[in-house]
């Protein structure tokens, strides 16, 4: 059939789009929903089948999403062959795991290898990420999962000497420590090639935040020439094959809020492993309203990334922070990276609290790399802020990686205010990033929340409490709605 492009973009997900007249599409019984195979020049793409009357396509046309044209390499007008896909003998083990039973290492593999290679549908997906969240995966399971899903993708080798990486567990909005961590690290003469996520069910990731300032879409290749350059990048792993599966389960994860803490295990030590890490520092925010909320829970999931990173063969470093509130001002992705800016370029403004935590982690990872001697990693991190040294780093990477740019700012915002006198008590951490979803991020990157206060914070009746960023008037109106609603998501105290 030829090939059209029609311009509809449906994320990820490759969607084929067929006239309910098409006689492909009565002869082999495709209907609404089926899984396609679409073949071109020895390319193939899998695909879900969406049927249209009208005149919007021709019965002899086969229209495809923005996703579907793009991993095909198609052309206009172009001509592929259309099949049905042959059976997933992976599903057997899924129905396996749904019914109760432990995913084996083989059938593990199995689903993994399919899911990287495209073959499952959305609704195939969301059944995967639903077992496992309903019914959590065992140790056995959790580490034949990391596995798969390494050796699904590509791995880079950074051939002799230590590869530094660290990961925060999330749940934490603003809590943008990779951005500075990596400068000051690699301006140590520590090498810690950053490759990291974007945002699952938060309104940032930091290759969200990263990609406000410099591009982070780079190749292999690529990104050895920026490590080799400069000791260390921050980069999206989605954007190369390092571990391929964990980034098409996250695409089902976000709208589904679904995000296990053995899935979670996976998907952090599979990116490290197949990103070549040997040493790995792991931040775990605890807190009633973050991704992790008390001690007892940090102690299970600190266990659980000990055992799986064992087994990978990787050392690892748990650190616990505080989870009470947001750092920094910023939640959203250009928000939060002018607050990484503020502290790299030692700005009086900047977020103290943002700074003091990076600084920490940094020196961690000085200490955990033998850079800086024990009890030392956080005044060498310190000098390296305080001296400029980092900043330039920053620089260097930015202008390695493609070129920096300043943070865009939303044209639409609004302050919200405190009703009464009196001093804030608690901040909600999930309503506030909750807002900064219905204002638009991560999608819009100007978008999200600025907040003004933090906890022990003096306020008076009428003064603003946080501040929301929307690019577009309606999104600006649909997150003031729920904020509206939500009146208690600032509690302020009145003095007794």
């Amino acid at each position: 059939m030829r090939l059209r492009r029609l311009g509809i973009d449906t994320y990820q997900e490759p969607v084929l789009y067929l006239h309910r007249d098409c006689p492909v599409c009565r002869s082999e019984g495709f209907e609404a929903q089926s899984r396609v195979e679409l073949l071109l020049d020895g390319r193939s793409v899998m695909a879900t089948l969406n049927v249209v009357t009208g005149d919007f396509l021709s019965p002899s046309d086969a229209g495809l999403s923005e996703a579907a044209w793009r991993l095909l390499g198609a052309r206009e007008g172009e001509i592929a062959s259309l099949r049905h896909p042959a059976p997933l003998a992976s599903l057997s083990h899924l129905r396996a795991k749904i019914q109760g039973w432990p995913l084996t290492l083989v059938g593990v593999r199995a689903i993994i290898d399919d899911v990287a290679a495209g073959r499952y549908s959305d609704l195939q997906l969301a059944a995967f990420v639903t077992a496992c969240a309903g019914r959590p995966l065992d140790l056995q399971e959790t580490a034949a999962l990391t596995r798969a899903m390494v050796d699904a993708g590509e791995r880079i080798d950074w051939g002799r000497g230590l590869v530094m990486d660290k990961h925060c567990v999330g749940g934490l909005p603003g809590n943008r420590t990779t951005m500075i961590v990596v400068p000051i690290v690699a301006a140590c003469g520590l090498r810690m090639p950053k490759t990291s996520s974007r945002a699952i069910t938060s309104p940032a990731g930091t290759a969200d935040a990263m990609e406000t300032v410099a591009p982070v879409g780079l190749d292999v290749p690529a990104i050895r020439r920026v490590v080799e350059r400069t000791g260390g990048c921050i980069v999206w792993g989605g954007a190369v094959r390092l571990s391929p599966a964990d980034d098409i389960l996250i695409r089902v994860e976000r709208p589904l809020e679904l995000d296990s803490q053995e899935q979670m295990v996976a998907s952090i030590l599979s990116k490290k492993a197949a990103a070549g890490s040997t040493h790995v520092l792991i931040d775990i925010p605890v807190g009633p309203t973050a991704k992790i909320r008390s001690a007892s829970a940090a102690d299970a999931l600190a266990q659980q990334l000990e055992s799986v990173a064992l087994a990978m063969g990787m050392r690892l470093r748990i650190v616990r922070t505080s989870g009470l509130e947001p750092v920094g001002h910023g939640i959203g992705p250009a928000l939060e990276a002018r607050d990484v800016l503020a502290v790299l370029r030692n700005r009086p403004d900047a977020p103290a609290d943002l700074a003091e935590r990076a600084l920490r982690l940094a020196g961690e990872l000085l200490e955990f790399g033998g850079a800086a001697a024990s009890g030392q990693g956080l005044q060498r991190a310190q000098h390296v802020l305080a001296s400029g040294q980092a900043w330039a780093k920053f620089q260097e990477i930015c202008a390695a990686q493609g070129g920096m740019r300043e943070p865009a700012v939303a044209p639409y915002r609004h302050a919200v205010a405190a009703a009464h006198t009196g001093r804030v008590t608690a901040i909600d951490n999930r309503r506030l990033a909750r807002f900064a979803k219905l204002a638009g991020a991560p999608l819009a990157p100007s978008a999200g929340v600025d907040l003004h206060v933090h906890l022990g914070t003096r306020v008076d009746a009428g003064q603003p409490l946080f501040t929301l960023h929307a690019e577009s008037p309606g999104e600006l109106a649909y997150a003031l709605g729920y904020a509206a609603q939500q009146s208690d998501t600032v509690q302020v105290t009145a003095d007794a």
